[in-house]
């Protein structure tokens, strides 16, 4: 049986009685993911388990009150505004400028200065904290990969950065995860247990993985094999348009990565996101799962919603402490 020796740390892990419980039942579930998966997915939970002083993200039961700046870095957009913690909708009006080319950290630090001076105004609340969805992995407050962006930011300290620069606390968190939280506390996850997997089909293929509640962050299961290749590089939207495929043939091609995704986690539900997410209607007739599969109801506003609540738990969760 392949990687047993990888998979031991796992095993000894679930065995001890003071791994907390949560804890102990993610690792159940990614010791059966690591059965029978790659070499890749194994060294990726044998990670989640691993001790982090990065924030954790908790998803409340109760939604809380009161206001954060949101802000999402994409590919080709940065946007930035208020967001009211009680509704998950905008408490200003949504700012955006183009991602700017080359898209090194100083260049989009200064883009996003510049709009979140405009989405907040004069009249700021007091005791505004912060959230920053990036395209990519952070860890310890730093980008660690960069997709669609410069790579300059590798290892760049994004979240001291931005704290400084923006004169508050700021967490950076992934975009997929960002646009995930979002959808768990406002929108087709809430109120749901179990497993929950948000896709983000665009430009790229973006993942978030929650269990009960709680974020495993930068899952990046969009770079899973899957025909010798990245998936994303044969299922994202800008993958479907460079290979001329119509909806009916991306779709048997994503129905091969949704059953991956399935095999390896067993979701209780499965929210696609995104601009793919759009056109749903185009192809949706053509998906196959074995858990229930929606469209996510947050969608232009999700990665914004989802970074301002973030950073706000992360901030009471550190007070907390």
């Amino acid at each position: 049986m392949p990687y047993v020796s990888e998979r031991l740390p796992l095993r000894r892990a679930l065995a001890d009685v003071s791994v907390p419980p949560f804890t102990r039942r993610r690792g159940r579930m990614l010791l059966a993911v690591s059965e029978q998966a790659s070499k890749e997915v194994t060294d990726q939970v044998e990670r989640f388990l691993t001790p982090s002083d990065d924030p954790q993200i908790l998803i409340p039961r109760e939604r809380p009150t009161g206001y954060a700046l949101g802000i999402d870095v994409g590919g080709t957009g940065v946007k930035a505004a208020l967001v009211d913690l009680a509704t998950g909708r905008l408490a200003s009006d949504q700012v955006s400028e183009d991602t700017p080319r080359p898209a090194t950290p100083d260049a989009v630090i200064d883009t996003i200065s510049s709009i979140v001076d405009r989405a907040i105004g004069s009249d700021e609340p007091r005791d505004l904290r912060a959230g920053c969805g990036l395209p990519g992995v952070v860890k310890h407050g730093r980008l660690m990969t960069a997709a669609n962006i410069d790579k300059e930011w590798i290892e760049f300290p994004v979240e001291q950065v931005l704290t400084d620069r923006l004169g508050r606390p700021v967490l950076a968190l992934n975009d997929a995860d960002a646009a995930g939280v979002a959808e768990l506390a406002y929108g087709e996850a809430e109120g749901k247990g179990g497993t929950v997997i948000l896709l983000t089909i665009g430009t790229g293929v973006g993942t978030a993985l929650f269990i009960d509640g709680h974020l495993v962050p930068n899952t990046e299961l969009g770079h899973l094999e899957m025909y010798g290749q990245d998936a994303e590089t044969l299922v994202s939207g800008v993958s479907r348009e460079r290979r001329g495929l119509d909806w009916e043939q991306w779709a048997k091609e994503f129905n091969d990565y949704l059953a991956m995704i399935e095999r390896y986690f067993w979701p209780d539900l499965i929210i696609l996101g995104g601009g793919v997410s759009k056109g749903f209607s185009r192809y949706g007739s053509y998906l196959r799962t074995r858990a229930p599969l929606v469209t996510a109801r947050l969608l232009n506003t999700a990665g914004i919603v989802g970074a301002a609540l973030a950073g706000a738990m992360a901030a009471r969760t550190t007070q907390r402490a």
